[in-house]
């Protein structure tokens, strides 16, 4: 199980809607409007690293409102 939180930026107004919509994804543990440079912070689960890339690319980065991402993939050291 790989596991990453998702940094999203979002248009002005939108992050409510972005965390709602981002919930809804499957693979997505959490999902919370905050503050700071991010809007949204998402906790993702994939089975894999590639499937992890492919639930940002074409789920996550196509919800309505968001105009960037970065992927913080979490490591066990």
């Amino acid at each position: 199980m790989v596991q990453a939180y998702i940094l999203i930026q979002s248009e002005v107004g939108k992050a409510a809607a972005v965390s709602a919509e981002v919930a809804g994804i499957e693979g997505v543990v959490l999902s919370e409007d905050v503050t700071g440079p991010y809007d949204v912070i998402a906790r993702i689960e994939a089975r894999n690293v590639d499937e992890l890339g492919k639930m940002v690319i074409a789920k996550i980065q196509e919800v309505p409102g968001i105009t960037r991402t970065l992927t913080c993939t979490v490591v066990h050291v």
